[in-house]
Order: structure tokens, then sequence, then C-alpha cells
């Protein structure tokens, strides 16, 4: 059974934004307006948060890619009243749209504020809705929505395994913002295969979660700052 995670290295990190570029056209995920950004309600399901260490002028800037955590424990999906939220098989936490009404419990739930409720129908500038992508439904008005680790990437991968009668290689189920990144910041695969480079990194001393004493056991990884081939 695959337990898929993922590996973000702060170090290799420039905060250049493709991942969040990515998820967004990967994923049909709408554009709120200037207006909407101005009220709290801009989505992005990758976001990047900014942290200033030091004091000026001895200043540095750090940033951290933070997709959805996908919580082995995650307390989002206990407090969903109709189970539009859970956690499949393979560790990832599902958002099923259509039974999705709109309650926004599980974003009052999730410490990492990590989900969005779509307000409006969804809407994009005209020159970008030729790159829309097929494989990706666009959610309506009054739903929440998430990161889900590009679930049609993992399903596409695993149709072609399944045909060759074998398991999903390395390599072959990769998220947008993970494949996007230039200074290859991100790692992602299968954390019970002990071979694989997420599994590894997952275990290296570098290796943090966030807020991991909250106990949701998050399986999003960080590598603090130290050698980059270190795992």
């Amino acid at each position: 059974m695959y337990r898929w995670g993922m590996v973000i290295d702060l170090d290799k990190c420039t905060g250049c934004q493709a991942c969040v570029v990515a998820c967004r056209q990967e994923n049909n995920i709408s554009f709120a307006g200037e207006k909407e950004a101005k009220l709290g309600r801009a989505k992005f399901w990758m976001n990047l948060i900014h942290e200033v260490k030091g004091s000026y002028p001895n200043t540095e800037m750090r940033f951290i890619p933070m997709p959805c955590m996908q919580c082995d424990k995650p307390p989002c999906t206990k407090v969903c009243p109709v189970d539009a939220t859970h956690i499949n098989t393979e560790g990832i936490v599902e958002q099923v749209y259509p039974r999705c009404i709109g309650v926004r419990m599980c974003i009052s739930n999730c410490p990492y504020t990590v989900r969005y409720f779509n307000w409006h129908e969804p809407s994009w500038p005209e020159e970008y809705k030729k790159g829309l992508n097929p494989d990706v439904y666009p959610r309506k008005k009054g739903i929440t929505e998430k990161c889900n680790f590009c679930i049609q990437r993992i399903r596409r991968a695993k149709m072609v395994a399944k045909k060759e009668n074998r398991k999903i290689r390395e390599g072959e189920a990769v998220p947008a913002c993970v494949e996007t990144c230039p200074s290859e910041a991100l790692y992602f695969g299968d954390l019970n295969d002990p071979k694989s480079q997420v599994s590894r990194l997952s275990k290296s001393r570098r290796a943090f979660r966030l807020m991991e004493e909250m106990g949701t056991e998050p399986k999003v990884y960080y590598l603090k700052e130290g050698e980059w081939n270190e795992g």
C-alpha cells in the first residue's frame, strides 16, 4: 500500500513561487480578484509563507511553501457533518466536492489554514481559459477546496502501473509543484518505500514537521538549514 508524502528543503527554496503558479494552473484554481483578495478570500492550494530572521540591517528572509499537510490524524475530517472530507487508504486527505455543503467546519479546525472556501462561481481571465486542465473538475460556489497532492496525476500513474502489472515507480507520480520547482526543493514519493528519496529524507536529522506537538502527524516534512545532500 502506498503512503504518499512530501519533503520540502527550506535551504533550497528561493521563494520564486513557481510551485504556487503550477498548482493554480494544474488544479484549475479560480481567481478571486483584487476586491475579494482584500477581504481575505484569495485562494492558494500551495501557499508561500515568508519568515524574516534577525533584525535590521542584518535580516534574512526564509520561505516556507505550505500545501495541505495531509495529516495522518487530520482534525478536519472529524468535524464534517456530511463526511465530505476523509483520509483515503493511501494517506491523502480527500475532499468530495459534490458532497460538501459549505459549513466550513473543516476550515475552522485546520491548524495550518490550508483550506479555502469558494465564495463565488469560478472565473478566470479570458487569456487563462485555454490553459485549464481538462482532467480537473472546476469547483462550484459554496464549497471548501484544498490541495490533494495532484491526485489526478497519481491515479494516472496507477492506471499505467496496473496495466503493466507493477507498482508505481519513483518519479512517475509527481505533483505539479514538485515538477516545476527550479531549485528542486520539493520531493514527493511513497513514505512506505524505505528506498524512496522522500522516505530517506523524512528520516534525516534535519527533518521536522510543522506544529508536530498537536498530534496531527503531517506527511509533509521540512528540512531545516544544513547540507543539501544530507539524507
